[in-house]
């Protein structure tokens, strides 16, 4: 586990807003990753909680949608903690026209906002 680091700065997005994102990304592999599906009332619960998320994360700002993108490459392991400005700059340089598309393709999306989060001890 990494030792979360010490700033002096806020995450743009309140933590609780992320937690709330990994909550419904948990819903959602969850739903993916169950054997047993009940017809379509389960896909269509699936359909709106990834649509949900869809809109949350389409309705962050330009930081906010940055700030996202790099706790998921900090939990991924991608970039350390202590590198966390280089990783918002360079979220921000991708754009986030496609962010949603980006992190809802993400197979572990949850555990690594939640990682991404312990990392940085928010």
């Amino acid at each position: 586990m990494q030792r979360p680091i010490e700033t002096e700065w806020e995450l743009a997005t309140d933590p609780d807003t992320v937690r709330l994102f990994i909550l419904k990304a948990k819903a959602i592999s969850a739903a993916l990753n169950d054997d047993y599906h009940d017809g379509l009332a389960e896909e269509k619960e699936e359909d709106l909680t990834a649509e949900e998320l869809r809109e949350l994360i389409e309705d962050l700002n330009v930081d906010e949608a940055a700030e996202l993108v790099a706790l998921a490459w900090i939990g991924r392991g991608d970039f350390e903690a202590a590198e966390w400005q280089e990783a918002v700059e360079q979220a921000r340089q991708r754009g986030n026209k496609r962010t949603s598309s980006y992190l809802l393709g993400m197979p572990m999306l949850a555990d690594y906002l939640e990682a991404g989060l312990d990392a940085l001890g928010a």
